[in-house]
């Protein structure tokens, strides 16, 4: 078999085009690869855990749990949600939680291989493939007990259930394109994965994670204007069954995250090479 022949050459402009032709190349032909690395991260995180995949949708499970306290008690007073209270806020902060896995996925995968970076030369568009598969797993399982959830409060089936794993995908996609801009940066200091962490619990509280958008005030101008918003609100519309009142501004979110997710993959191609010399030097 012929080994390929490459030849690197100082090139005074940046040819986009053959960047992200080249990354998309090497990101299918990595796919077992990927897979491989997906299967591994997989079975070593539930391997010594005594819940296993429960750990899945405890976070979210938990979360919910607490405003469900807290709206039953009295001691938070939330506006009328139009479904039982618990199906909106399991459904709200399993969402959020895919939303946020999906920010980390790039920047988790890519740390996490840091000691085979420096040794192995691999195509390392395979670990954001990786990450891909991981949320991909973690969301199924996420569906299914979200399901479960539903018909046990009483919702009840409607066929707009069979296009919430396309809002999930939107979701994984507006995600991950956020996190492959933050990945270059956070390789290098340790204090962006701190402050993704701060900002999301921030953000959380200004967009319809836990209760609907107020009818009025500058908190509704927020959540209309947060670009998380719609994404959230059409995947808990096609879980409920009500007609998807934000569809149109999910379609623009997604639309825009396209050309953006390409740059974020030419820019992960570029910088992920020099920090990988940075971090062996």
């Amino acid at each position: 078999m012929a080994l390929e022949t490459r030849v690197y050459q100082k090139e005074r402009t940046i040819k986009f085009g053959k960047l992200l032709k080249a990354s998309l190349s090497d990101m299918y032909h990595s796919r077992f690869l990927a897979r491989q690395l997906a299967e591994r991260d997989i079975k070593a995180m539930y391997r010594q855990s005594y819940l296993g995949i429960l750990w899945a949708f405890i976070m979210p499970l938990t979360t919910a749990a607490v405003w469900i306290f807290l709206n039953s008690s009295g001691t938070v007073k939330l506006s009328n949600t139009g479904v039982p209270y618990p199906v909106y806020a399991f459904t709200g902060t399993l969402i959020w939680s895919i939303i946020v896995a999906s920010i980390n996925s790039p920047m988790q995968s890519t740390q996490a291989a840091k000691g085979i970076l420096t040794k192995i030369n691999f195509p390392k568009e395979a670990l954001l493939l990786s990450g891909v598969y991981k949320l991909l797993f973690d969301s199924f399982v996420k569906i299914l007990i979200l399901v479960s959830f539903v018909f046990l409060y009483g919702v009840g089936f409607n066929t707009s259930l069979f296009l919430f794993p396309f809002a999930i995908i939107g979701a994984i996609i507006f995600g991950t394109t956020v996190g492959l801009f933050l990945t270059p940066i956070g390789l290098l200091y340790k204090d962006i994965s701190k402050i993704i962490t701060f900002g999301m619990q921030f953000l959380m509280y200004v967009t319809p994670v836990v209760y609907a958008i107020p009818s009025t005030g500058i908190m509704k101008s927020i959540m209309l204007w947060n670009p998380i918003t719609p994404i959230v609100l059409t995947a808990r519309d096609l879980v409920v069954g009500f007609t998807p009142e934000y569809l149109g501004y999910f379609s623009v979110v997604l639309a825009v995250c396209i050309p953006f997710l390409f740059l974020g993959l030419i820019i992960y191609r570029i910088s992920i090479p020099i920090i990988v010399e940075r971090l062996s030097a």
